[in-house]
């Protein structure tokens, strides 16, 4: 009976213990994953700021450039007037 109680507390005790290898292997590669998951995430939103601020440096310079363009057509504009008021053709 001492022999069979030592046999079946050790079998348990086994049980106990690879059970805790198994939950902590399965914690750990849940880490890992959630680890992968932070970084991607981080990675995302690094590219994204990036991109935004390509964005609004295209912005900038789209603005810059349709003032440029309305100022150019406005010289256009006035130089054809002193064209036709000169008596040439524009």
């Amino acid at each position: 009976m001492d022999a069979a109680t030592t046999l079946v507390g050790s079998l348990l005790a086994c049980a106990g213990v690879l059970g805790a290898a198994v939950v902590a292997y399965l914690g750990k590669r849940g880490e890992n994953a959630l680890n992968g998951y932070s970084s991607l995430t981080e990675k995302l939103q690094a590219e994204r700021d990036r991109l935004e601020r390509i964005v609004a440096e295209r912005d900038t310079r789209i603005t810059e450039l349709a003032t440029l363009h309305a100022a150019d057509q406005s010289e256009i504009a006035r130089l054809r007037f002193d064209v036709h008021r000169l008596g040439g053709a524009p």
